[in-house]
């Protein structure tokens, strides 16, 4: 099977594969300081909020960047100098969020599991009655490199009882999971354009209790990457401080637009749901395991184990699947070789199904046999 006529398909955690109307969206240039442009910044701000459920207690700050941009000045702006900062981690992306702490100058400390162990509400209450000098936690909701799902509700009601602040990396799970300020206690959330509300990448977004940051001027050690700034510029002048990445803020706002129209987060919930039921049929048939146990597994993004073969090797893999019209990511474990195929964008079960055809032919392809995972 090849497919060389369209554009290939990204099973990535993104970028993702966007639909025409949003890649469309990005057709007509914007002037940066145009009242039309502020007032499509202004949606967007206002439909992050609803998506939040979060207008009574949040505002929502936009930043140009990746998502890691967001992250990091979130984290700059919202723990003090003087914080104490406890990072869950069981993925790459925890312990990048505790590189920034550091390189912050703030103090941090990690309670660290394995990548297939979930952090537990209890694993956090023990340490927040041993350290009552920590301030602030910072969760990965769906952590990336593997797609594991951690219990946010039951972290977030712990860290409510100790009066602490949560700081959500929801960067994989915004839009498609459940997060609502009126049934979860959170200071800041984090995500950004490409994920699940399936815009292209380049603008990440922070949602914040607007208390935490009136309160929190002065904290950041970096101009840019300043949220309380960012906030009272926009609120003063409804612009952003700095060029903003136009395209891609308007074609957030078509994408928002789309995921509203299509039901919002339960039916984007719903899609990549079927996503990852289809593709998950499809890979047992193939013989190929996945990494985590599924009773954990978010259906955003799914680790699996690479073939237990002499002729596996993920570069000729990627390429032939490439080949097919499908690009995959490779896998970020370091006990394991894996890879990852990703359940979010653009796309629905037909297109998983045609995913693991291409996947199938490619493995053929390579001299490895497709065999039923229940006779193995």
């Amino acid at each position: 099977m090849s497919l060389p006529s369209r554009d290939p398909i990204l099973l990535t955690p993104g970028p993702l594969t966007t639909s025409l109307a949003t890649k469309s969206a990005m057709l007509q240039d914007w002037g940066s300081w145009d009242a039309s442009f502020n007032a499509i910044t202004g949606k967007v701000r206002k439909q992050l909020l609803d998506i939040a459920n979060a207008h009574e207690s949040h505002v929502c700050v936009p930043m140009q960047g990746s998502g890691t941009f967001s992250i990091e000045a979130a984290i700059n702006t919202l723990l003090p100098r003087n914080g104490h900062m406890l990072v869950l981690i069981n993925g790459a992306y925890g312990k990048r969020m505790a590189k920034i702490v550091e390189m912050m100058g703030r103090q941090v400390s990690v309670f660290e599991t394995a990548e297939d162990v979930p952090t537990t509400a209890a694993d956090v209450e023990r340490v927040l009655s041993n350290d009552r000098s920590i301030t602030h936690i910072g969760v990965i909701h769906c952590e990336t490199s593997t797609g594991i799902l951690n219990p946010l509700y039951e972290i977030a009601e712990v860290v409510a009882q100790h009066k602490k602040s949560l700081i959500i990396d929801a960067m994989s799970s915004f839009g498609a999971l459940e997060i609502d300020a009126a049934k979860i206690s959170f200071d800041a959330l984090i995500a950004a354009s490409g994920k699940c509300i399936e815009g292209p990448p380049g603008m990440g977004f922070a949602i914040v209790r607007k208390s935490v940051l009136e309160k929190s001027a002065g904290n950041s050690r970096s101009l840019s990457l300043d949220l309380h700034d960012q906030w009272t510029y926009m609120e003063k002048t409804t612009q952003w401080r700095f060029t903003p990445p136009t395209h891609i803020v308007v074609a957030f706002h078509a994408a928002l637009n789309q995921f509203f129209a299509e039901g919002g987060q339960p039916a984007r919930l719903a899609r990549y749901t079927k996503n990852y039921d289809t593709l998950m049929a499809g890979m047992r048939e193939l013989g190929l395991i996945q990494f985590l146990p599924a009773k954990i597994q978010a259906p955003i993004i799914v680790t699996m184990h690479a073939p237990n073969s002499a002729s596996y090797e993920f570069k000729d893999f990627y390429n032939r699947v490439r080949d097919k019209g499908f690009i995959l990511y490779p896998g970020k474990l370091t006990q394991a070789e894996t890879f990852r195929v990703g359940c979010i964008g653009s796309i629905g079960a037909e297109e998983m199904r045609q995913a693991v055809h291409a996947i199938g032919d490619a493995l053929r392809e390579m001299g490895i046999k497709a065999r039923n995972a229940s006779n193995s």
